[in-house]
């Protein structure tokens, strides 16, 4: 797999980041984000890891070895609790907000820059490679306008078996591709075989990669014993639609008003709402066909339908399809995937 282009040189050059990210689908700056936040909120998310079980007692916080027994993935309730906690931290949505974030975007989007409200932590638990998140493109929960871009970046320096993320160079030209139910983040995976686009390479705590809304990316297994924590900010122009899903919280299904409640201060507490935004309502049919395939393919075993289950029954509106969807996912031994 080739390495990241690296585009350190080029953070301030708009049109060469614009030309990079039409022709590429994805940019790579090293040393974007300083350290110092990033460690903090990574000690401050595996202390509550460890409230949680997900952080072996006994061995140093900072090593953030994992605790296999508390293993537990989005949405399943277990995940979503600890979670929660993790996303009332005022410090993990200013991270979304630093001035170097927001310059460097300035530069790539040449116009006013609107983060979303909706950030996202991914928090990856080592050793578990049917989980590792599949290739998908983020268009599909995002929606909106497809110039969104996605910052990834970890929280801390990913030694080589944490894994990572890796992207299919050019994926991002060719609309929204065919997919099936899958196993990790999201419940989805594309179906085409990318296998000689992919590159990808080594983090240091504060590089940052981004990467187009329709540009298909894929996690690395991560198989060493440390948890892997790691931060998804989506940002596009303030002037272009956006869905409402991208104003609403990630951690679900908790209000604004709950994540609010023990900040110190109302500093970018609502702050889209300001704003004049183009609300673009969001097309339901790609999780349709996803929930679709994964009941029909769950009645025949098809454990990479799990995840698909569990979303529909923490989160559909139909309370027959989440009954339909309890059942199968009752056939599973999940602990065994």
């Amino acid at each position: 797999m080739n390495e990241f282009l690296d585009s350190t040189d080029q953070k301030e050059n708009g049109p060469q980041l614009r030309e990079r990210m039409a022709r590429d689908g994805y940019l790579f700056i090293r040393g974007l984000l300083p350290t110092e936040p990033l460690e903090a909120l990574r000690l401050r998310f595996l202390e509550i890891g460890r409230q949680g079980d997900w952080v072996k007692e006994g061995t140093p916080l900072a090593e953030a070895v994992a605790n296999q027994d508390g293993f537990c993935v989005e949405p399943e309730p277990r995940y979503m609790e600890i979670y929660h906690r993790m996303y009332c931290i005022p410090e993990f949505h200013y991270l979304q907000h630093h001035p170097r974030l927001l310059e460097f975007f300035g530069h790539l989007l040449d116009g006013p820059v609107l983060p979303h409200p909706r950030l996202i932590a991914r928090i990856i638990f080592p050793q578990r490679e049917a989980y590792t998140t599949p290739p998908h493109q983020d268009f599909i929960p995002i929606q909106g306008t497809a110039e969104t871009y996605t910052a990834w970046f970890p929280l801390s320096t990913l030694t080589p078996d944490m894994g990572g993320l890796k992207v299919a160079v050019g994926s991002h030209r060719s609309g929204v591709y065919e997919f099936r139910p899958a196993l990790g983040a999201g419940g989805l995976e594309i179906t085409d075989d990318l296998s000689a686009r992919w590159v990808g390479g080594s983090f240091e705590q504060g590089d940052v990669l981004i990467f187009h809304s329709m540009m298909v990316h894929s996690g690395v297994p991560s198989s060493g014993a440390r948890l892997r924590l790691s931060v998804d900010a989506r940002y596009q122009r303030a002037d272009a639609p956006i869905a409402p899903g991208s104003l609403q919280p990630h951690s679900q299904p908790h209000t604004w008003e709950e994540i609010y409640a023990e900040w110190p201060d109302q500093r970018l507490q609502y702050y889209w709402r300001d704003l004049d935004l183009e609300m673009k309502e969001y097309d339901a049919s790609y999780h349709q066909e996803r929930d679709r395939q994964a009941l029909e393919l769950a009645a025949k075993g098809d454990v990479r339908t799990i995840s698909t289950l569990q979303r529909i029954i923490a989160r559909d509106a139909d309370p027959k399809k989440r009954q339909q969807a309890a059942a199968l996912l009752a056939s599973f031994d999940v602990d065994k995937v």
